[in-house]
């Protein structure tokens, strides 16, 4: 089977060290940096469909619940040969150690039977709407709920969030969607027209189209823009020196939403690139977690 190249930006950001700024000796993570390092181990490993694809890895504190749940959404370009949710591995056992119980799903990307329009969509979806059917078995509070997603993933936590906007007539309505109290994106992309129109994202520009089929309204239940105001709070976690994710796609997005009527706030976090945001040791996972704490203490 011919496999698709991935994205030349994107390789170069997974192996080479890139220097911060000239005045600044220190150097950005590499995927190496953080994939070889010992590995935590989640709790569970949970099913929610028949592909082997249609799962998810359930990160459960030590402590008494009932826990508030964090769905952690993995990125790599929307395509599952760049990136599994084995990737978010780290900062989800770094969630668990904090009290946060954490529902890191995996979903079939656009180079996968079943996956691009609307397969990848119904995945998340069906991820986050079977805690319903786990939270009694695992003392998980749904009352409290975020949504946490890095690069391609943050998209999919906005999108998450945003699924309440989503009409009736699209393949991806739901009637009862699992609430998202708030979303939190890390080096996403949330403008799915602004991607496809940006050369310089590190995901390249064709795969939107795999991901949102070819239809003549493909971004009115894909692109989260055009389901605004979500009516959810949303934090923007970004390295300033992210060479995959282009900065403007995170100050647009902040403005149009916020234009929308949404609270939005955009953390621009310094000398940190891509990989950075989903380091536990960063400044921007700490940033992130504070956000995923502030939002689950009550």
């Amino acid at each position: 089977m011919n496999r698709p190249r991935l994205p030349l930006a994107f390789l170069a950001a997974l192996v080479l060290p890139v220097p911060v700024m000239a005045a600044d000796p220190a150097t950005l993570l590499t995927w190496p940096d953080l994939k070889n390092r010992p590995r935590p181990i989640p709790s569970h490993s949970i099913g929610y469909g028949t592909d082997p694809l249609q799962v998810a890895d359930l990160w459960l504190p030590l402590e008494k619940g009932p826990h508030p749940v964090a769905i952690m959404v993995h990125g790599g370009c929307w395509q599952t040969d760049i990136a599994d949710r084995t990737l978010m591995d780290w900062v989800a056992d770094d969630l668990r150690r904090h009290g946060v119980a954490v529902w890191n799903i995996e979903y079939r990307g656009v180079d996968r039977p079943g996956g691009g329009y609307p397969g990848t969509f119904r995945d998340v979806a069906a991820a986050a709407d079977t805690l319903r059917d786990v939270a009694g078995r695992y003392d998980l509070d749904l009352r409290r709920v975020v949504a946490i997603g890095h690069s391609a993933g943050g998209h999919l936590a906005l999108w998450l969030a945003a699924r309440p906007r989503i009409g009736s007539a699209s393949p991806l309505y739901s009637r009862t969607p699992l609430r998202i109290d708030r979303a939190i994106s890390l080096g996403g992309l949330p403008d799915l027209e602004a991607t496809e129109a940006s050369p310089d994202n590190g995901c390249g520009t064709a795969v939107v189209a795999r991901l949102t089929g070819r239809r003549a309204d493909r971004f009115s239940d894909t692109s989260v823009p055009r389901l605004l105001p979500l009516g959810v709070r949303q934090d923007l976690v970004n390295g300033r020196e992210d060479r995959v994710i282009p900065y403007r796609l995170a100050t647009d997005y902040a403005d149009r939403a916020r234009k929308a009527g949404d609270d939005v706030t955009l953390h621009t976090v310094p000398a940190t690139g891509h990989v950075e945001l989903v380091a536990p040791e960063t400044a921007a996972w700490a940033k992130a977690r504070a956000l995923v704490l502030e939002a689950l203490a009550r």
